[in-house]
């Protein structure tokens, strides 16, 4: 049975911040130990927090842009909530940086589990269990215990004492060492310098080669080190890929721009030949270049509709906006009247009956602003064959996205644009749209 997760996220470090909000291979300790959870299969992923600064906003938004949905709880209640009846919890301690192969192995085991450690001297950090052993930070419960725990829990630290109730239910005690290894307990940034140093070099494929084995480790090592210090993203290359082929449009033309597509598909090759992780590389490169084209190639076919002669212009506005008004009458249309789903699971929201209000709008729209131009652009038949075109194209714009994003388990794209899910979820369909209508007039020969 696949466990759900609860973490930690409250207690301070000897600075007076949050010990989640160490630094850890660029990112920060609490988004590692997300990643350790998800690894290990656990959903959902619920974390406990007191309060909530800016930087442990930004630490769950990353999780979720790469995929890792989190639940940020600040009531015992609430938390509980998040479990279903019955199944198991895997615990992992504030400030607990665990080996994944740790976190894996106790989140396998099909009954509760505590990792320890011995009780001395070297380990006086973590929470004394007896006087043999303490607790390793990683644990798996059962939700049950933590809905009894709930009910008597009053000021009492929630996970000491789900730990206390799960011992007192007969949980089986490891030793931390002989599955994984013992967890670092973190409580100032330089406690994490090795940990970090190991990450790096675990994260590592089997070298085979000379060059993999003696040559790359010195530029990787110092790559590795100078990205992890700074603010830069991996994501950051998407849009430089995407930068570079839109320039090439403007300045080039479609040769260019499948020469800046290549350049796009080479560098994603070497920089995940550089970092050699153990992602897959058809992930890594694919999903960069999925962007570049994706995006690069509807925002260059709206720009070849703007270049068009004479009409350009008109075109281009055109496309805009018809699918505006499109999107706008298919959201009105379908909450008014809406009942029967048209991709519920890419989409819940959308309904046939929104799909044909919006088609009405975008060919009416469509119609109006090219109508004046019949004789000496577009025919009317050809008008209404183009609000067509727009009126199909739209809608699967904004469905591809919401299936990438229902992949990646995020709701929104971005948070530039506040209340509106961000940049690409305002010109999704506009990216369909341009790219139909541009070929679709090329097919007319109105060039």
């Amino acid at each position: 049975m696949v466990p759900g997760a609860l973490i930690g996220a409250y207690q301070e470090d000897d600075s007076g911040g949050l010990r989640a909000l160490l630094p850890l291979a660029g990112r920060t300790l609490v988004e590692y130990q997300a990643r350790c959870a998800a690894a290990a299969g656990a959903a959902p992923i619920v974390i406990v927090v007191e309060r909530m600064p800016q930087a442990l906003q930004d630490a769950f938004e990353r999780l979720r842009l790469d995929g890792v949905g989190v639940f940020p709880v600040s009531d015992v209640h609430e938390a509980v909530s998040r479990f279903e009846a019955g199944t198991n919890i895997l615990l992992l301690g504030d400030g607990i940086a665990p080996s994944t192969e740790l976190v894996v192995a106790v989140a396998e085991e099909p009954e509760p589990v505590v990792a320890t450690v011995p009780d001395d001297e070297a380990h006086e950090a973590f929470e004394r269990i007896d006087g043999e052993t303490r607790w390793a930070g990683v644990a798996l419960v059962d939700s049950n215990s933590l809905r009894s725990t709930a009910a008597i829990l009053g000021d009492w630290d929630l996970q000491s004492t789900l730990l206390r109730r799960a011992l007192q239910d007969g949980a089986v005690r490891w030793h931390a060492d002989e599955h994984g290894g013992e967890p670092l307990l973190a409580e100032r940034p330089e406690q994490l310098e090795d940990f970090q140093r190991q990450l790096v070099a675990g994260s590592r494929e089997a070298r085979r080669d000379w060059a993999s084995r003696y040559v790359l480790p010195l530029a990787e090592d110092f790559a590795t080190d100078q990205l992890m210090s700074t603010r830069v993203r991996p994501a950051w290359l998407v849009w430089g890929g995407l930068a570079l082929t839109l320039v090439s449009a403007q300045a080039g033309g479609f040769v260019w721009v499948a020469g800046s597509l290549f350049a796009t598909v080479a560098l994603a090759f070497l920089l995940k030949g550089l970092a050699d992780t153990r992602q897959s590389a058809t992930v890594a490169v694919g999903g960069t270049v999925l962007g570049v084209t994706w995006i690069g190639l509807g925002l260059v076919a709206l720009l070849a509709l703007r270049a068009l002669p004479e009409h350009g212009r008109l075109a281009a506005f055109t496309v805009l906006i018809a699918v505006w008004a499109g999107d706008t009458f298919a959201f009105l249309v379908g909450h008014v009247v809406g009942r029967h789903k048209l991709a519920p699971k890419i989409s819940p929201g959308k309904t046939w009956e929104g799909f044909i209000g919006g088609t009405a709008a975008t060919v009416f729209v469509t119609f109006v602003a090219l109508y004046k131009d019949r004789d000496e652009f577009l025919s009317i038949g050809q008008i209404l064959l183009l609000g067509a075109a727009l009126a199909a194209a739209a809608p699967l714009g904004d469905l591809f996205e919401s299936l990438l994003k229902r992949d990646m388990g995020v709701k929104d794209s971005g948070r530039l644009l506040a209340g509106h899910g961000g940049v690409l979820d305002r010109i999704d369909a506009q990216l369909f749209a341009a790219v139909a209508a541009l070929y679709l007039i090329l097919a007319f020969d109105k060039v």
